[in-house]
C-alpha cells in the first residue's frame, strides 16, 4: 500500500498556516484547470485555526464552493453545529456568495430526504459522480473521521454519497460516505493533540479496522502537530505545492 505523506509541525498554529497554504494552492490550481474548486470541510475542534489562516491566503474566491463533510442535528446557530464555526472562522471574512456555500440541511423535517437532497446538490455542484477537489478530514480518538464512527450503519453505505448516523456523543449526524470521500482528487488530514496519537499510528499503517483507515490513501496528505505524532520537538516542514 502506498505510504501516506505526513508533515509534522511544532505547534497547532504552524500546522494551521501550512494547511491553509495548501488549500489555497489547490484552489488556485483547480480553478485554473476546471474553473471551480469544491472544498469539503469537516467539523470538530481543530479546523478553526486553519480556516482563520485561510482567510489571509490568496484564494480566487469567485470560483470556490464550500460544502460540509458532516454536521450535527442541532438548531441553526447552536454551538454544536459545524456550520457555526465555519461561519465564524471563514464565511464571515471572505467574499463568498450565498450560492457558493452549501450547508447540510439538518433542520429538515424529513432528515432522510434532506440527506438525499444534499447528495443531489453535490452532483449538481461537483459533477456526476460528484468529486471533491479537496476534502479536509480530521481524526477522532476512537478512529472516526467525518461522522463515520465505529459501529455505525453509515460505515456500510455504498449506494449514496450522504447518509444519516445514529446518536454519537449526544447527537445524530449527517455525513458524507466512503464512496465520495474515496473519489476526492485530494485529501488533507489535519490532526492535533496527544489523544490522537494511537489512532494516528493506526491510520498511517492503513488499519481498516478503524473508520479512518478505510479512506483512500492515493492522494492523501497528513499534517500533524508534535503531540499527535509523538514527537515533542519536531522540525517544521512546509511544502505547499499542489
Amino acid at each position: 500500500m502506498r505510504e501516506m505523506r505526513i508533515d509534522v509541525f511544532q505547534d497547532a498554529d504552524a500546522l494551521a498556516q501550512a494547511a491553509a497554504a495548501i488549500i489555497a494552492a489547490q484552489a488556485r490550481a483547480a480553478i485554473r484547470a476546471r474553473g471551480r474548486f469544491v472544498f469539503a470541510v469537516s467539523g470538530g475542534r481543530t479546523p478553526g485555526r486553519m480556516l482563520r489562516a485561510l482567510t489571509r491566503e490568496e484564494v480566487p474566491w469567485h470560483g470556490v464552493h464550500v460544502v460540509q463533510v458532516d454536521e450535527r442535528i442541532a438548531p441553526l446557530g447552536h454551538a454544536d453545529r459545524n456550520l457555526t464555526g465555519l461561519r465564524e472562522n471563514l464565511l464571515a471574512h471572505v467574499p463568498l456568495r450565498a450560492e457558493q456555500v452549501h450547508a447540510m440541511p439538518v433542520d429538515s423535517v424529513d432528515l432522510a430526504d434532506g440527506a438525499a437532497r444534499y447528495g443531489q446538490m453535490l452532483a449538481e455542484t461537483a459533477g456526476s459522480p460528484p468529486t471533491f477537489d479537496l476534502v479536509h478530514l480530521g481524526l477522532g480518538p476512537d478512529g472516526h473521521t467525518a461522522s463515520l464512527v465505529p459501529g455505525d450503519s453509515a460505515l456500510d453505505v455504498t449506494d449514496a454519497d450522504v447518509a444519516l448516523t445514529g446518536v454519537y456523543q449526544g447527537r445524530r449526524r449527517m455525513t458524507v460516505t466512503y464512496p465520495i470521500l474515496n473519489r476526492s482528487r485530494h485529501i488533507l488530514w489535519v490532526v492535533t493533540g496527544h489523544d490522537k496519537a494511537e489512532m494516528l499510528v493506526r491510520l498511517l499503517a492503513g488499519d481498516r479496522a478503524i473508520p479512518a483507515g478505510r479512506v483512500n490513501r492515493t492522494e492523501a496528505r497528513l499534517l500533524a502537530d508534535g503531540a499527535a505524532a509523538g514527537q515533542p520537538d519536531p522540525a517544521p516542514v512546509m511544502d505547499v505545492s499542489p
